[in-house]
């Protein structure tokens, strides 16, 4: 039987010194298909360990509808990785932050009347305990002494920068326990005296997560975990990209020194992330610091391995780096060609907004939680009262884009980015708004939070009442005519001789969404950094592929662009 277990000073592997080189891949963000390559060329860096979160709202988005096939195959994604001689870590949160949509809760959960979100509120526990049985049935099997390869399992996430209900840690330590988890437990939080404080308990072992200054990071780290091995579970070495930002780099050479130290000190690392991978479909993540900042669809995160799985500067510059401390493969992945480069015509079918519901109407419009609807749009509908010259419309709260409609004619958008809530209307019968949920806050407070039109609205200060909404289902849109201007369906298609990895060049349209033979790609905005969308080769086929597009607000280019690479912005120091 091999062992794993801490020492005084180090990480012990059959009671010798071991030191954790590790790298984060989120089995979520990457086609499953794709997994055993990105795993062998994480290996080909030097690393000796992969970690990934658990993604619960992945796994459980209706609550009891458990699934762990396909896409959420935890299982096959950590015996890829034991294939490849490779130790696991595994971090099922509940709370996982990740720059996912709602830290990785399902919003059945975060919107559970009464709940208390991350603490010992039993509701919260009894749910959590459930979902942790589910994960630790997959993950206690494959357990380095059980014959398996995962040597260590996190405990919450960075708990510290949120709460310190240790009633709450230490429930989930016995629930881990409980189901039969015996490798190492540990935390995680910034190098920060009180986050550390708060975020663990005495028989978790603590590590750090940061990006720069090693050996300072590494002296607090110390201060509050007085023996065993020093840790930094999140190297960050490059960093996540919202809408109307720039892309985030980080030096390789800088990176790659900060790096070198901490292996040079002894401590073992995780490098977050050594492949970001993609929020495919809606599961962009949100931040709200005062701004509410969607997240884009791309995760590349400046990571060593690129959004498609190519080797960067980085890459070879951590190999490096590596090579001094530990031993390296041989074999180095030779540069990848460009994605093929071709056009394809789109024929314009016309506005695909949906028909109104037949839902009983409500005084205050519904939320998309009350609505049960985990898609991006809903629309809304009420009957204006009769009023002559312009009129004062105002919203208590946008979650967070809404397009605004009076008898079908757009008369304006507010965005929660830009706390807009209110504008004048014409006089007209109907108005109507579509809102689209940009994503889920991932962090702080405000996760969990509701979505859609939030509380009353009014015109010229008196409430509007009798408000219908219907949940949009994307993977139905049909449009309703012809033509590709304002808000329309687009549909072509394509020849391709083998499968390919494409990226679609979104530059020329406005904001909406992507398909390729029915695979959701995800988001698109003429804002930057993002103006491609990565198209996995397993998502195509030989012979003819269909691309769709529903586009929401402007006039888009009749045509599907496919370029070599992708585009991200400039490139920032």
């Amino acid at each position: 039987m091999t062992t794993f277990s801490i020492g005084e000073t180090d990480f012990l592997l059959d009671g010798r010194p071991h030191q954790v080189i590790s790298g984060t891949l989120h089995y979520f963000r990457i086609h499953p298909e794709h997994w055993a390559d990105r795993i062998r060329t994480a290996k080909a860096m030097g690393l000796n360990t992969i970690e990934t979160y658990v993604a619960w709202n992945a796994h459980e988005p209706v609550r009891g509808e458990w699934d762990a096939t396909g896409w959420n195959d935890l299982g096959r994604f950590l015996d890829l990785i034991a294939a490849e001689g490779l130790h696991a870590i595994v971090r099922p949160g509940p709370y996982i932050c990740a720059e996912w949509h709602n830290g990785g809760l399902p919003v059945w959960l975060t919107s559970t009347p009464g709940i208390g979100i991350r603490r010992s509120e039993p509701q919260f526990v009894e749910a959590v305990s459930e979902y942790l049985r589910r994960v630790y049935e997959i993950v206690a099997p494959r357990q380095i002494d059980r014959g398996g390869n995962v040597v260590l399992v996190q405990i919450e996430n960075e708990y510290g920068a949120y709460g310190s209900d240790k009633e709450y840690l230490r429930e989930l330590v016995r629930v881990t326990k409980d189901a039969g988890i015996t490798v190492p437990l540990t935390t995680v939080d910034q190098p920060m005296p009180w986050m550390l404080e708060a975020g663990s308990l005495p028989e978790l072992h603590l590590t750090g997560s940061f990006g720069s200054r090693s050996e300072d990071r590494l002296a607090t780290l110390r201060e509050h975990q007085p023996t065993g091995p020093l840790m930094c579970s999140e190297f960050w070495d490059g960093w996540f990209d919202w809408w109307g930002s720039i892309h985030h780099t980080t030096d390789p050479a800088a990176s790659a020194h900060d790096l070198d130290v901490l292996l040079a000190a002894g401590a073992s690392v995780n490098i977050y992330m050594v492949h970001g991978g993609t929020n495919f479909g809606t599961t962009n993540g949100a931040n709200d610091k005062g701004r509410f900042d969607p997240i884009v669809t791309s995760y590349d995160y400046d990571a060593p391995i690129d959004e498609s799985g190519h080797p960067t500067a980085k890459f070879h510059a951590f190999r490096e780096v590596i090579a001094k401390y530990a031993p390296v493969p041989a074999d180095v992945p030779a540069p990848r060609p460009d994605a093929p480069v071709f056009e394809a015509p789109l024929v314009g079918h016309g506005d695909w907004m949906p028909a109104t519901s037949a839902a009983a109407p409500t005084d205050v419009p519904a939320t998309f939680e009350e609505l049960a609807h985990l898609g991006p749009l809903v629309r809304y509908d009420v009957d204006l009262p009769a009023f002559s010259g312009p009129a004062a419309l105002m919203f208590e709260e946008v979650r967070d884009l809404a397009w605004i409609h009076v008898d079908g004619t757009p008369v304006g958008r507010l965005s929660r980015a830009l706390h807009e809530r209110a504008l004048t209307i014409p006089a007209g019968a109907r108005l109507t708004v579509l809102v689209e949920d940009q994503g889920r806050v991932n962090y702080a407070d405000r996760l969990g939070e509701a979505k859609g039109l939030i509380g009353a609205v009014t015109l010229n200060g008196e409430p509007l009442t009798g408000w219908t909404a219907t949940p949009v289902d994307l993977t139905l849109a049909r449009g309703a005519g012809n033509g590709s201007v304002g808000r329309a369906l687009l549909r072509g298609s394509f020849e391709l001789e083998s499968e390919a990895d494409l990226f679609l060049d979104t530059s020329s349209w406005g904001k909406g969404f992507a398909f390729v033979n029915g695979f959701f790609l995800g988001r698109y905005w003429n804002s930057v950094p993002q103006g491609t969308l990565y198209v996995p080769g397993p998502a195509t086929r030989v012979g003819t592929n269909e691309v769709v597009v529903l586009e929401l607000e402007h006039a888009v280019a009749p045509v599907a662009r496919f370029v070599a690479g992708p585009s991200l912005g400039q490139l920032e120091e």
